[in-house]
């Protein structure tokens, strides 16, 4: 009986190996068929003062305004509310979260009022990257592209990618041309407030954009306030002094200083930000 057994047991897993290897293969095969597609330079640049002011932004082919940034470059207070709000366990999680996706799964089926959706932030990542349509095929794109994500990219690199292409509104994309256009300031100087407001407003870009609806976007930044309360990320006090910040908004402009310098600083070379001095 015993090495009848053993002799099971081992048939099972040779099977078990040749699938595993056969899964990789196919896997390795589909990531060189359908590449990740990262973005690439695509001319949207800005220009800026010594103090990092933007003067003057070139947008992309589509219009859209970019200020490049990492996550080193952005206030810990927004990064802190974003991972929170969004995306937990970003840093233990394979690029999928299976407890929030079973979660947000079984509340869609039941009908229940969701709490919280199951997308990560590389899923999330993966959407702008690859948009899809929101059918089961288009999910299944979707997780493949995440898998791309994290196997080709590290967590920081996946979180740049957010940071630089979440869309708030319009046609600014990104955190940092959310901060200089909403608030007009750099994006390392935001107030706790300011970052809870930025972090919530890639979700709704539209319905919260907070230059045409400033209420949602004031009861939006208190419900991320609140949670990080909740989760005791932020002290308790600290959570209801930004509670009763005014919702304040930079006149709202473009970058439309030195012109005739901007252009001439403009040149197919040139990297995303071009610093003046």
């Amino acid at each position: 009986m015993k090495p009848e057994f053993l002799l099971r047991l081992m048939q099972k897993l040779k099977w078990l190996a040749g699938g595993t290897l056969l899964l990789i293969a196919l896997l390795w095969l589909a990531d060189r068929v359908w590449p990740l597609p990262l973005p690439k330079d695509d001319l949207a640049r800005v220009v800026l003062a010594e103090d990092g002011t933007p003067l003057w932004r070139f947008a992309d082919a589509s219009g859209v305004w970019r200020y490049p940034v990492t996550h080193e470059q952005v206030s810990p207070y927004y990064l802190e509310a974003l991972l929170t709000y969004e995306d937990r366990w970003f840093y233990r999680h394979p690029g999928v979260n299976p407890l929030a996706l079973g979660r947000a799964s079984w509340q869609n089926l039941s009908g229940a009022r969701v709490f919280s959706g199951g997308s990560t932030l590389s899923m999330q990542v993966a959407r702008l990257l690859d948009p899809h349509s929101r059918t089961l095929p288009g999910k299944l794109r979707q997780l493949w592209r995440t898998v791309q994500l994290e196997w080709h990219l590290s967590k920081d690199q996946i979180l740049d990618l957010y940071l630089n292409r979440a869309p708030f509104g319009g046609t600014l994309q990104g955190v940092a041309a959310a901060s200089w256009a909403y608030l007009g300031k750099s994006p390392q100087n935001l107030t706790r407030a300011e970052a809870a407001l930025l972090a919530v407003l890639p979700q709704a870009p539209s319905r919260l954009r907070p230059d045409r609806h400033p209420q949602r976007a004031q009861l939006a930044r208190d419900k991320v306030l609140r949670r990080l309360a909740e989760f005791k990320v932020w002290p308790q006090g600290s959570v209801a002094e930004a509670l009763e910040e005014p919702l304040w908004l930079a006149p709202r402009q473009e970058p439309s200083l030195a012109p005739l310098l901007a252009r001439r600083l403009n040149r197919p070379a040139s990297p995303p930000l071009i610093r003046t001095t």
